[in-house]
């Protein structure tokens, strides 16, 4: 019931909000226009919402400055067709309230020419129909929720990440082939991002060994009584969907039970930098004291881009210089690496959109793609799918880095088999600017 209602009132705050962008003119669109909603001789304008404050912004707060970081860079060295790309990100504190308003800002006074990975399951999903009513191009939420994935029903919006049942199918595989009859037991946030997860779990981990499922409230931070639940379930492995706040929160509550089991997370929720901070953060608010990388060394987990410890990695190298010259007191982590992927995407589909952009133009671009880089896997795009990245490759936690462990691994968010993914992750371009064409 609580779900209806909380489904029915996010159909009527779009319409509320697309009510309203009528009233004030804006038809959303630009066919026959001569300019595009935020595009100038010089300027692309495109906005997000963020999570700069609240619940999510411990390490997703830095994915916004890093992918500002790259289009700087971009804008350094030409800008794309000879216009500078500006970048409006506000915070929303993962609250899909504000999130709501900060869109609805974007759109009517700031005239954004498309939304740029806005964060967050039960934050843009507040906002997915008032895009797609407005026709306002919705490009790569940053949330793997297969229902970014759905050109029928929302034509103007397209995931990026892996989704959430394709990584749910790919760590569900690993736990049923590396820890065969054990007792396992699910952590998982309580909206389409958790659930998704353990959709995908659930195809590949038996019924049978699962003995306990335990969800929390995103805003909520007290988890005690799921954490003594699945303790006393004694799972040998728990699988966490989770954001960073949350794992750090439930690896803390084993701590104090005592309680060691294998943990395997969801890549969104296991930057071991991030990770850290917060396990130290967070036990000593609580009057003691611990060293967070000890608590997080073997964790099981999963990542579809550069390792950002891997030296050797072109993309690696290329972030790594970005990240040096204009963000050097952020921490070169994972979420530093995915603010700049998904912002070299975007670089990509303008270019492909043509020297005079338009909406329209941007969404067909996309779905007529064959992009490269700098993902590990491939993506999904095509006028059928809106999917992103199309799986990840299986980690593990070792020091500051997770270590990619075997052959990236693909597949679909139904029940399609899990595949190697044989060929080479390509090399990021010299210049660090995708190429054009």
């Amino acid at each position: 019931m609580k779900r209806l209602r909380t489904r029915a009132l996010a159909l009527m705050t779009a319409a509320t909000l697309a009510v309203a962008a009528s009233g004030c003119g804006g038809d959303g669109g630009d066919e026959g226009s001569s300019a595009a909603p935020g595009v100038t001789a010089t300027t692309v304008t495109i906005g997000s919402h963020q999570p700069l404050t609240g619940p999510a912004a411990p390490g997703y707060s830095a994915n916004s400055a890093a992918s500002k970081a790259f289009f700087d860079y971009v804008n350094a060295n030409g800008g794309i067709n000879g216009r500078k790309i500006v970048y409006k990100y506000v915070d929303d504190a993962y609250n899909p309230t504000q999130t709501v308003s900060v869109t609805q800002k974007l759109v009517l006074q700031d005239k954004v020419f498309a939304i740029f990975n806005g964060l967050g399951t039960p934050t843009h999903s507040k906002v997915v129909d008032y895009l797609n009513a407005q026709r306002v191009p919705d490009l790569f939420v940053a949330s793997g929720c297969g229902c970014w994935d759905e050109p029928q029903k929302h034509p103007q919006t397209f995931g990026w990440q892996v989704d959430y049942i394709r990584e749910g199918k790919i760590l569900g595989d690993h736990v049923k082939k590396t820890f065969a009859g054990k007792k396992v037991a699910y952590f998982f946030q309580n909206d389409d991002f958790g659930q998704d997860g353990v959709k995908g779990l659930d195809k590949y981990i038996p019924k049978a060994d699962v003995v306990s499922r335990q969800s929390y409230q995103p805003g909520s931070t007290d988890i005690g009584a799921q954490a003594q639940a699945i303790a006393q379930s004694k799972a040998d492995v728990v699988v966490l969907f989770s954001i960073p706040t949350y794992t750090a929160l439930f690896r803390l509550a084993a701590l104090k039970l005592n309680y060691k089991p294998t943990f395997v997370v969801s890549n969104v929720g296991s930057d071991p930098i991030t990770l850290t901070g917060l396990l130290e953060s967070f036990a000593k608010k609580g009057g003691a004291e611990v060293k967070g990388s000890p608590l997080i060394q073997g964790m099981i987990t999963d990542g579809y881009l550069a390792a950002p410890g891997d030296a050797s990695n072109s993309w690696t190298q290329l972030f790594k210089k970005i990240h040096a010259q204009y963000i050097p007191k952020l921490p070169f982590n994972g979420n530093i690496v995915y603010g700049m992927s998904v912002a070299y995407t975007f670089v990509q589909a303008l270019q492909a959109a043509g020297k005079n952009p338009t909406r329209k133009a941007l969404v067909e671009a996309l779905e007529k793609s064959h992009f490269t880089g700098p993902g590990v896997v491939p993506f999904a795009f095509s006028k059928e799918s809106h999917a992103g990245y199309t799986g990840a490759v299986i980690g593990t936690i070792k020091g500051e880095n997770v270590v990619p462990e075997g052959q990236p691994l693909t597949t679909d968010d139904g029940d399609g088999p899990i595949q190697p993914y044989t060929a080479p992750q390509p090399q990021a371009p010299a210049n660090g600017i995708p190429p054009a064409g």
